[in-house]
């Protein structure tokens, strides 16, 4: 069970930074994809870090 909490608590982490990365885009002239499509992106790895978050503690609490 220890291990499939590391990989939660690691998988929250990787969408976190996906997330910024994202973010970070937004600031950058010249990228591709439209401020949009990089703010819903943003907004759906935040989520979904969000989620193997809560995930996580909720099985490390057992």
């Amino acid at each position: 069970m220890k291990s499939v909490i590391t990989i939660l608590f690691l998988l929250c982490l990787l969408l976190f930074v996906g997330s910024i990365w994202n973010i970070l885009a937004l600031k950058r002239p010249g990228f591709y994809p439209t401020k949009q499509v990089l703010k819903k992106r943003a907004s759906v790895l935040a989520g979904g870090g969000v989620l193997f978050l809560l995930l996580s503690i909720v099985l490390s609490s057992f």
